[in-house]
């Protein structure tokens, strides 16, 4: 192989993920940076990216006059709540269908999959009936199972794609050894599949958190939820540009958080799962 055709490829390869990582940043630059501007700052021509006045004002009208917490706390109990509910009914379901013997009932795991497809607003009104006729509209448990309606689904296809590369000897093995299909289930298969299990509920709590649609039909004032608090900073006078870009990042830190140190077991999982199915 020729040296230098080496080291241009290199070089090109290097200027691409350059520009593809400074093209998928640029939003959160100028979000970042439009939260420390005065407004008249925010969509001044030529823009200014980096010399401008810096100021606290926008963070400091978001923490006294909004309910900022109050949202973060809303969005807190819904996601994890999501979160949990959909790992408690789509791991169990992956990894029956991943070991049924039965052709028809595996052929059925496509049906997950097609509850993806469905657009989440053509299921909006049906749930909010239920919903409302059940008496819990307005409340956080509402939105918790509409949530997981969509994403325990990507959690029993995802879960049965990473049990159908779990080795199957293992369990057999405890098998034999006297335990029950329940107890291998949690003793050899659980433990083995970690990654997949964490890359599903770092998904579903990420889905479940920037969901808007379905908080703003089942909420209340009390049970709003950080993207409808964002979506506060609009009115019929103005946009509040300042403070809508400073709560976004009160939004965005939490699921940052979460990502940097569960973005290990966020990739095996989602590697070593799609390998099958």
């Amino acid at each position: 192989m020729n040296p230098k055709k080496g080291i241009f490829e290199k070089t090109l390869l290097n200027v691409l993920i350059i520009l593809a990582i400074l093209f998928f940043l640029t939003p959160i630059f100028w979000l970042i940076t439009t939260a420390f501007k005065y407004g008249r700052d925010a969509f001044a021509i030529p823009p200014q990216w980096f010399l401008f006045d810096f100021t606290l004002n926008n963070f400091k009208e978001v923490i006294t006059e909004t309910k900022v917490g109050l949202f973060i706390k809303n969005s807190l109990i819904i996601s994890s709540g999501t979160t949990l509910l959909s790992l408690l009914l789509g791991v169990p379901a992956g990894f029956a269908i991943a070991r049924t013997k039965s052709k028809l009932i595996n052929t059925s795991s496509y049906f997950f999959l097609l509850l993806l497809m469905i657009p989440p607003t053509a299921m909006l009104i049906p749930f909010y009936l239920i919903v409302r006729d059940m008496g819990l509209l307005g409340t956080r448990l509402s939105v918790i199972l509409l949530d997981t309606a969509f994403d325990a689904s990507f959690v029993v296809w995802m879960m049965r794609s990473y049990f159908l590369d779990v080795p199957k000897e293992m369990e057999e093995a405890a098998l034999v050894d006297g335990a029950n299909q329940f107890t291998a289930f949690v003793k050899v298969a659980l433990p083995m599949s970690i990654p997949g299990i964490i890359a599903s509920a770092l998904y579903t709590f990420i889905f479940s958190w920037n969901d808007f649609i379905f908080a703003l039909m089942l909420t209340t004032t009390k049970t709003k939820t950080i993207p409808l608090g964002i979506l506060a900073s609009f009115s019929a006078v103005e946009i509040g540009w300042g403070r809508m870009t400073a709560m976004s990042i009160f939004a965005i830190i939490p699921a940052v958080i979460i990502s940097l140190f569960l973005n290990r077991y966020f990739v095996q999982g989602l590697t070593f799962g799609a390998t099958k199915g």
